[in-house]
């Protein structure tokens, strides 16, 4: 099998990963099988600055709260705010400690330094502000959305005063309950005042839409970019806290699908503003339907990148990546009859492979399933290779 794939093994650089595509894609998705690797964050920087230096990127979105996103944006296009700061306040999930994410930040202020604003690189998280145990509370984002309108339109047009609105939203310790993720009884978001705040984000997004010709023309791009971000954070928010005090069965598998829906919905808007490399889970990036045991049962729903391929077109590809080895995770060398065997046979250490010529050298044999003997690793389904339009393999993951 080895020698029947050494010809289509190449590095992972821009140039190898646009001849595989049929164009330059809008987004273009790059997966990781596990969080936090310093090889994996490296791979992505690097083809990142081969994307913007020679392939006209202009924005990376990563799998990070899509507000706090903004203080990093904005570090890296006008320098506001100290690194240290930024790293803290602009990224979820803890993602802010991890050195990759760090060295990002600074090449791209240090890119954008003396540019003029049409060819300075951008930064977005495209994640739901949420998190493993609690969702935040939607005050910021709806707050900020009334507060824009305001400033523009009629009053009587507003669905609700502000001081309505804050009394709707209540403490915000009410809404990031960590019980509730667990205990839908502790959830805040089917309460009169959060079945409320459905039907006031939902008209102050109808009027976003309904006065966009006035909006437009009385904001900055980036204002009228960041409005629509609020009212789809909002919306989204307030569906995710009233599928958390959902006590059905469907529960989880609810608000999986409601997070990617979310992260779904942010991709749509920043292939608007051109191409984009986004990282992420390949559980969140792939065509194909994502799966996961929670409690001992299995649950199934669309994963971002299966929601955003049907509306792009060509415009959407995604690089799977698989890895080799995590041995400080007990993540030892994969067996042989498995893809990940396979592509640890060759020499490289990494390298972007053609899933199509891949499955052709591997032929009716189907590589065996990897199982995984620890749960933060998720080893590639061979069943996926007709999805992915490039394969990224990275032979070792050494500890940070």
């Amino acid at each position: 099998m080895t020698a029947g794939i050494t010809d289509t093994v190449h590095a992972v650089d821009a140039a190898a990963v646009m001849g595989l595509l049929p164009g330059r894609p809008r987004l273009l998705a790059l997966g990781e099988p596990t969080h936090g690797e310093k090889v994996l964050l490296d791979v992505r920087n690097d083809l990142f600055r081969q994307l913007v230096e020679r392939e006209g990127y202009r924005t990376i979105a990563i799998e990070s709260d899509c507000l706090m996103g903004l203080v990093v944006d904005d570090h890296v296009t006008s320098g506001a705010g100290d690194l240290d700061e930024v790293m803290d306040r602009g990224f979820s999930h803890e993602w802010g400690a991890f050195p990759g994410n760090r060295d990002l930040v600074r090449w791209m202020r240090a890119y954008n330094e003396g540019r003029p604003a049409s060819e300075r690189v951008r930064f977005a998280g495209f994640d739901g502000p949420l998190e493993i145990t609690a969702a935040a509370s939607p005050r910021q984002a709806l707050t900020a959305l009334h507060g824009y309108l305001a400033a523009r339109v009629d009053a009587g047009l507003l669905p609700c005063t502000a001081e309505t609105l804050d009394r709707l939203l209540g403490a915000d310790d009410r809404w990031t309950e960590p019980a509730a993720m667990m205990d839908p009884t502790r959830s805040v978001g089917r309460t009169p005042e959060a079945r409320e705040l459905r039907l006031v984000a939902d008209d102050l997004v109808a009027l976003l839409d309904a006065q966009t010709p006035h909006l437009i023309a009385t904001s900055t791009p980036d204002e009228w970019e960041r409005a629509r971000l609020y009212g789809r954070t909002a919306a989204g928010l307030l569906r995710y806290h009233f599928s958390m005090a959902d006590t059905s069965p469907t529960r989880m598998a609810r608000l999986l699908a409601v997070r990617d829906s979310m992260m779904a919905a942010n991709l749509l808007a920043l292939a608007e503003r051109g191409p984009t490399l986004v990282h992420a889970h390949n559980s969140h990036l792939q065509r194909e339907r994502s799966t996961m045991r929670m409690g001992g049962l299995p649950v199934a729903w669309w994963s971002a990148g299966a929601l955003v391929s049907p509306h792009l077109g060509d415009g959407y590809a995604f690089l799977a990546t698989a890895l080799g080895t995590i041995r400080h995770h007990g993540v030892e060398t994969p067996p042989p009859d498995t893809l990940e065997g396979h592509l640890y046979a060759l020499p490289q250490d990494r390298y972007v492979v053609d899933p199509r010529r891949l499955a052709a050298a591997l032929g009716e044999a189907a590589p065996a399933p990897r199982v995984s003997p620890w749960f933060g690793y998720a080893p590639l389904d061979p069943a996926h290779l007709t999805g992915i339009d490039g394969l990224v393999f990275v032979k070792d993951a050494v500890r940070n």
